[in-house]
């Protein structure tokens, strides 16, 4: 039985997503799945090594691994008003080249935040610890990214959010924050066969939500409680993670656009020449 390695973030949406799969209510057919938790910036740099066989990634990430990754059509994690938070000490005034604690070089809010402050100093720690580095003053300001955007202190406040900068540089679209990629070096039908377990996997936990996000808060398997869990799977685990839209690829499109123009990819790539040729098993098999 093959083995397929999944790498995810901790965050509650990509757990919930994956977890259909885990309890055993997704049919894997020939596969046997191992799933890796791991912060976002270690996935992102752990796809540049081609480590995993599929793998959550930050959409500004994927340029920089496109020729060893393909784009998966399912569980992305979209901003739609909302997203990542720049927050600072209450009544603090940044300066132009504030200090700035960022969850990894290569995330989506990272990027967009760099073209948005180009003079502030970037340092760059766990996404648990950018909370703590900003109340403890070791950082004047912070992105705050995952189920933190919805339980930092109050001793905090928003300087600005991510989307915002987004609206200012793409219009009314939604935020591509994250999705889901697969090695190159699969070959292809197993690789079709893959997307589609995960496709399943991530309708079948959508149209269970209330029964999964029980099970997952009595396993101790997430940092949220039932409210807040309800209203971050809202945000992040819903039907535009089921599958990518037209929308959603015009969104990733805008970004990888964005990226080229301010110097940060070297090629500017289309979404739909990044998926894998699903078309590939018609001809297959005619």
């Amino acid at each position: 039985m093959p083995k397929i390695t999944i790498a995810h973030s901790p965050d509650a949406d990509d757990i919930f997503m994956y977890y259909a799969i885990k309890f055993g209510w997704v049919n894997t057919g020939d596969f046997s799945f191992e799933n890796l938790p791991l912060d976002i910036e270690t996935l992102n740099e752990e796809a540049m090594k081609g480590t995993y066989d599929a793998t959550a990634i930050s959409f500004g990430a994927y340029p920089f691994m496109r020729d060893d990754y393909a784009m998966l059509r399912c569980a992305m994690s979209f901003g739609e008003g909302y997203g990542p938070k720049l927050v600072k000490q209450k009544g603090k005034k940044l300066k132009r080249n504030f200090k700035v604690a960022l969850s990894g070089r290569y995330t989506t809010n990272a990027m967009l935040f760099r073209i948005a402050y180009p003079d502030a100093k970037c340092v760059y720690i766990n996404f648990l610890d950018i909370e703590k580095a900003v109340l403890e003053g070791s950082v004047d300001a912070g992105v705050l990214i995952h189920e933190a955007i919805l339980t930092y202190s109050d001793e905090l406040e928003v300087e600005r959010e991510i989307f915002d900068i987004w609206r200012t540089l793409a219009g009314d679209m939604p935020l591509p924050l994250g999705g889901m990629a697969i090695r190159r070096s699969i070959p292809l039908l197993r690789a079709i066969n893959i997307e589609n377990i995960l496709l399943d996997a991530v309708k079948i936990a959508v149209k269970n939500k209330e029964t999964l996000s029980r099970m997952l808060i009595e396993r101790d398997l997430i940092r949220v409680d039932a409210k807040k869990l309800e209203k971050y799977l809202s945000m992040y685990a819903n039907e535009r993670s089921e599958t990518l839209s037209q929308e959603s690829i015009a969104a990733i499109d805008k970004l990888f656009e964005i990226g080229y123009n301010h110097g940060i990819y070297n090629k500017q790539i289309k979404t739909e020449d990044m998926l894998l040729p699903k078309e590939y098993v018609d001809y297959r098999f005619c």
